[in-house]
């Protein structure tokens, strides 16, 4: 097989819930350039529809179609007309509230668990089935967090839903190995986005990082794109279960004052 071939997504269909915006529309944009026809999914269907036509302007095959996550209406509607068509599932919507435990209100708890892990459930439950009884294989990549495996303050209700959505990728892998459907997660670091992305302006918080990790940077969704394409390739068909830290070195590094 060629390098070419390896890496290439030409004659898959995928599908990215949570497209609009961040993460997701950055992996989208990668995952058409690689070849793939690519379908954005996320409330904001305007938005969707405005990055879709933006990708066919480029020559990408991409299309927009309306999903709420925390809806098992919506879920069960592109579940039923997608059915048996996707080759690449990649779940990506996600929400968060910063606070102190004692503080989460049953409300904030419900919806972070219900669009972060509940929903997600359900999408690849059904989208998965699809691949199951098509028997062509299959590529399915969650997007965790570093609390998928390590714990971080004012982020319980958060780090519960990434902690199952890894350990729904390891029983995954396991299940469906036997279809040739490979089950992934990534494990985002510090990526600037809508939903942190005030939090990251203090310069304590910059000053913290640069003596903490090893790449002293923040991450953008582009630094993920590049892993969620190879996950999503032949390149990576005998990679699964696993969950894989993009994090700049955070969970794997330290730094320190001395110098020898």
């Amino acid at each position: 097989m060629s390098i070419q071939s390896l890496f290439s997504l030409s004659g898959k269909t995928a599908l990215i819930a949570g497209a609009s915006r961040g993460i997701g529309l950055a992996i989208a944009k990668e995952i058409a350039a690689a070849g793939a026809t690519t379908i954005l999914a996320a409330r904001s269907l305007d938005k969707l529809k405005e990055e879709a036509s933006a990708l066919q302007a480029q020559g990408y095959q991409a299309t927009s179609h309306q999903l709420d996550v925390a809806d098992p209406a919506s879920i069960e509607a592109l579940s039923k007309e997608l059915r048996g068509k996707v080759d690449i599932l990649i779940n990506v919507s996600g929400t968060n509230v910063r606070k102190h435990m004692a503080q989460y209100s049953k409300e904030e708890y419900n919806r972070i668990m219900t669009t972060n892990l509940h929903g997600l459930f359900e999408l690849t439950q059904q989208i998965g089935q699809g691949m199951v009884e098509s028997g062509k294989g299959g590529k399915i990549i969650n997007i965790g967090s570093l609390t998928s495996g390590h714990g971080l303050p004012y982020l319980t209700v958060y780090a519960m839903t990434k902690s199952g959505i890894a350990g729904m990728t390891r029983a995954l892998a396991a299940e469906w190995g036997r279809h040739n459907i490979q089950v992934n997660c990534i494990a985002p670091g510090f990526i600037v986005t809508d939903l942190n992305r005030e939090m990251w302006k203090a310069g304590h918080m910059k000053d913290w990082l640069q003596g903490t990790q090893s790449n002293p940077r923040l991450g953008t969704p582009e630094d993920l794109a590049g892993l969620a394409v190879f996950l999503s390739s032949p390149a990576a068909d005998y990679i699964t279960g696993q969950t894989i830290y993009c994090d700049g070195g955070y969970s794997t590094t330290a730094q320190w004052p001395f110098e020898p």
